[in-house]
């Protein structure tokens, strides 16, 4: 059966994702966002290899949930598709996925601090982000997801959490929207940075389980707000 075409709405939104991951600091040369396909929840849409920065409409691709190809083309795919092609095989609730470099959040994942909710604009952190352990999956590695299996292990680390920390190398950030998974990877990132200032001065009283919950529904009630400001704010790309 051929793959019916995404929208091209869809298509466009996921470009201007890429860019505004960039403009807010959150991706530079390298990471990836991802969007299931809105005609086929066996697929997803992802940039070919490509800087986050520079991405157009014309470099984005279709997947299968193994990670291949669904419609041949001669661009260059990125080694950790199997990021997003294992979450969505195993998260059915899952429509976009950010994976990226982000500073302040890397330090959370080699010390074994846990990511923490530390005010009302990162409730979707709930009782802390999950940790990702590669060596317990693969050994001694260059830390990168790049097959099917190592997938399958970050994948089950993430669980049902929204947001899991690779130790070494960044974080995965995932929601039921383009939008959302946008606002979360940039928000994870700006918690951990407060959360490292917070920790300097003492003990943190963190947003407890329920308070999180509470603060997700309403700030991410909210999130076409950010996300019109995201993109409007953009220099356009030459």
């Amino acid at each position: 059966m051929t793959l019916p075409n995404p929208d091209p709405t869809l298509v466009d939104k996921l470009a201007l994702a890429n860019r505004i991951l960039y403009a807010q600091g959150i991706v530079d040369g390298f990471g990836h966002v991802s969007v299931r396909h809105d005609k086929s929840s066996d697929h997803f849409l992802l940039s070919c290899n490509r800087a986050p920065g520079l991405v157009t409409t014309a470099d984005i691709l279709s997947y299968d949930l193994n990670g291949d190809l669904a419609v041949a083309s001669d661009k260059r795919s990125y080694l950790e598709r199997f990021i997003h092609s294992e979450i969505y095989k195993a998260r059915p609730d899952v429509v976009s996925i950010v994976h990226s470099h982000s500073p302040s959040v890397i330090p959370f994942g080699v010390t074994g601090q846990r990511l923490r909710p530390i005010f009302h604009m990162s409730g979707f952190l709930g009782s802390g982000a999950a940790l990702f352990e590669i060596r317990e999956a693969g050994g001694n590695t260059d830390l990168l997801i790049r097959d099917s299996g190592l997938g399958r292990a970050l994948a089950k680390s993430l669980g049902q959490q929204n947001c899991v920390l690779m130790r070494g190398h960044g974080s995965t950030t995932c929601a039921p929207s383009l939008e959302l998974a946008v606002y979360r990877a940039i928000y994870a990132e700006v918690n951990a940075k407060l959360q490292l200032q917070a920790q300097a001065l003492g003990p943190v009283n963190f947003l407890n389980e329920e308070e999180a919950l509470l603060a997700a529904a309403t700030t991410e009630g909210q999130v076409v707000r950010a996300w019109d400001l995201w993109r409007d704010s953009m220099a356009p790309l030459a």
